[in-house]
């Protein structure tokens, strides 16, 4: 064990952890309508308290269990073999089980800002504890876990896929089940609300920015020069997303608006998460400077071409800035050279592809199974009424007192 290490990732545990809990309550809490903010901080809170104790069950042995290479297998399960002795590298592997138990609390958290305003809560527990299991732990597993797509015994591809920080594993599978779940739910009924409280999205933001210092960083799994790195290129990569994000707004619109600009703070975040560990400072400004405009654009055609009510624009900012960062690894990767990696692109591309197919099938196939156990969708009398008072009874803000 390595002690600098070791109180590094303690560090990085309770940044990412601070990702969800407050930082992506707030951030999506402003951006509903003042009757569900309060839906928004349960759905986050009770999916943070409920993935722990699956991750504990049975989502850490299936993703870094000694299973084969699609499976972790059940070994591993509630920690079985697992002491304070027991070591995974230089951590201790108990810290190691809760730095990643944080990854599988924010992925399907990430979610929720597809489905707000419209969702019974129910369905978000329930479709949430078998999409963590069955889709997120299967891909951390492939990749993270010495699996299929890894390069090790039995992987797909040779070279192996990179993803250092989750532009797969969490942006992708998470984007693309909030795309799958939108269509599926059908949109509001009056879509064209704007954010209740931008000052609550600008503070969620910026807490989420910090948090992923310990997300990014955390990655590296250790005290040097390679965390150093990640971080600065994260901070980096977000403030250039910022930047182009609010001027592609102001060519477009007219105006620069704080909540454009906090988006585009998410979108750098997520472009930089798979490539990290493997650019420096320059090539962070340019992930981050293309992904505040393609995010953008992406938004408007998710919503207005497609006419998908994605509410919070999970599947744009997300989704498709992980894919683009998973890509700009084949693309500007160092380590890539300095380790004779090969066939950068086949192995991106198709790992991409790979777990885009499973995460379309397998939640399209949990929607439908927990559709027959609880309704998906609330009445309409309950959508105008609000789902804090509705689902929770109670109401974020009483304006007659």
């Amino acid at each position: 064990m390595n002690g600098a290490d070791t109180a590094w990732i303690i560090v990085a545990t309770a940044l990412v952890l601070f990702m969800t809990l407050p930082g992506l309550a707030l951030f999506y809490g402003g951006l509903v309508r003042a009757r569900n903010v309060l839906s928004v901080f349960m759905h986050c809170f009770a999916i943070a308290c409920l993935m722990s104790i699956l991750w504990l069950a049975f989502g850490y042995s299936i993703a870094f269990g000694d299973g084969n290479a699609i499976w972790g297998g059940l070994g591993k399960s509630f920690l079985l073999g697992v002491t304070s002795d027991s070591l995974s590298g230089t951590l201790p592997e108990i810290l190691f089980f809760a730095f990643q138990m944080t990854f599988a609390i924010i992925t399907p958290a990430l979610i929720v800002g597809a489905y707000v305003e419209r969702i019974t809560f129910s369905f978000v527990l329930i479709f949430s504890s078998l999409w963590m299991l069955f889709v997120y732990a299967p891909v951390v597993h492939w990749i993270w876990g010495g699996g299929m797509l890894a390069g090790g015994d039995g992987g797909l591809f040779a070279a192996g896929t990179r993803d250092f920080a989750g532009g797969i594993v969490v942006h992708e599978t998470a984007g693309i089940a909030a795309l799958i779940l939108a269509m599926m739910l059908g949109p509001r009924k009056n879509k064209n609300v704007p954010p209740h409280n931008p000052g609550m999205v600008m503070i969620g933001a910026a807490m989420l920015w910090v948090g992923w210092f310990g997300f990014n960083g955390g990655s590296q799994l250790a005290a040097d020069g390679g965390a150093a790195m990640a971080i600065t290129v994260t901070h980096l990569s977000a403030a250039a997303a910022s930047l182009t994000w609010a001027l592609w707004e102001k060519i477009r619109f007219g105006k620069a608006s704080l909540v454009g600009m906090v988006t585009g703070t998410i979108a750098g975040l997520a472009s930089i998460t798979p490539a990290s560990g493997f650019v420096g400072p320059i090539e962070a400004l340019i992930i981050g400077s293309v992904a505040g405009v393609i995010c953008q654009e992406a938004c408007a055609l998710v919503k207005s071409t497609f006419g998908i009510d994605d509410t919070l624009d999970v599947f744009a900012v997300h989704g498709l800035g992980g894919i683009f960062g998973t890509l700009m690894i084949a693309l500007f990767g160092t380590v890539l050279a300095k380790e004779g990696y090969e066939g950068a692109w086949a192995a991106q591309v198709g790992a991409l592809v790979i777990v885009g197919i499973y995460t379309v099938v397998a939640t399209t196939l949990i929607i439908f199974v927990v559709k027959m156990i609880t309704p998906l969708r609330v009445s309409e009398e309950d959508e105008v009424t609000g789902l804090d008072l509705t689902a929770h009874g109670e109401r974020g803000y009483d304006f007659t007192s």
